[in-house]
C-alpha cells in the first residue's frame, strides 16, 4: 500500500517518504509563487486550479495561502478566504458552496499519536525513524462562515449555514445552522431571523 493509500485508509504513515513529499512540494511551489504574484494580477488566481483537488469557477483568496497537499482539497462555488490561510490537507477536505474564512483560519486535517515512541521512533524496512501521522477528514457545508484565527480540527464535520466565532477551536462537529464559538467550540443557539441585518441596508 502506498503511503497516500494509508492516509486515506485511516492507518499511521510516514510523510517523509518521497512519495508523499513529492506531493506536497508541489503545492508549496505554486503557493510560494501565488504569494509573490500581486493581487491585481490576472494569472494570480489560476495558480489554485495547478494544486488544488478540485474547485469552482468563482473563488478568491486574499493570501498569503499555504497549503500542505493541495491536491486533498475539494472546494465549491463562490469561496472566499480572507489573509493567512493554512490548509493541512493530509486528509481530505470537502468545502461547500458560498463559503467564507475570515483572516488566519487553519483547517488541521492532521495529527499525531500521543505515545512518544508511536510518534517518532517506528522503524520501517529500509532503517529510517519514521515520524508518524495520521489524519481524518474535514467536511464544512454550504454557506459557512468561518471567522476570524479559528483553528478547525480534523475529524469535524461543519453543517450548512454555520458560524463559527472569532478564536474558536474546533474539536467536535457543529449542527446546521447554528452559531458557535469558544475552545473548545460550542455550538451556542440557531441562527434565526432575529439575527437579520437587512436594515442596515
Amino acid at each position: 500500500m502506498r503511503e497516500e493509500e494509508k492516509i486515506f485508509a485511516g492507518k499511521l504513515f510516514d510523510a517523509r517518504t518521497k512519495e508523499l513529499r513529492d506531493i506536497k512540494h508541489k503545492a508549496h511551489t505554486l503557493c510560494q509563487k501565488f504569494n509573490t504574484i500581486d493581487e491585481y494580477d490576472e494569472d494570480r488566481l489560476s495558480i489554485i486550479k495547478e494544486f488544488i483537488g478540485n474547485i469552482g469557477e468563482k473563488y478568491y483568496f486574499q493570501g498569503p495561502i499555504q497549503f500542505n497537499y493541495g491536491s486533498h482539497t475539494f472546494i465549491g462555488e463562490n469561496f472566499f478566504s480572507n489573509f493567512n490561510l493554512t490548509v493541512m490537507d493530509d486528509a481530505r477536505i470537502y468545502i461547500g458552496d458560498n463559503v467564507m474564512f475570515g483572516p488566519n483560519v487553519s483547517l488541521m486535517a492532521t495529527n499525531h499519536p500521543l505515545i512518544a515512541h508511536e510518534r517518532v521512533s517506528m522503524k520501517y524496512p529500509d532503517g529510517h525513524v519514521s515520524m508518524s501521522e495520521y489524519a481524518d477528514e474535514i467536511h464544512i457545508g454550504n454557506n459557512v462562515w468561518v471567522a476570524a484565527n479559528v483553528v478547525i480540527l480534523g475529524g469535524v464535520t461543519i453543517g450548512d449555514n454555520a458560524v463559527i466565532g472569532a478564536g474558536s477551536v474546533v474539536t467536535k462537529d457543529i449542527p446546521a445552522n447554528y452559531l458557535a464559538y469558544g475552545v473548545p467550540c460550542k455550538p451556542i443557539r440557531e441562527i434565526t431571523e432575529q439575527d437579520s441585518k437587512i436594515h442596515l441596508l
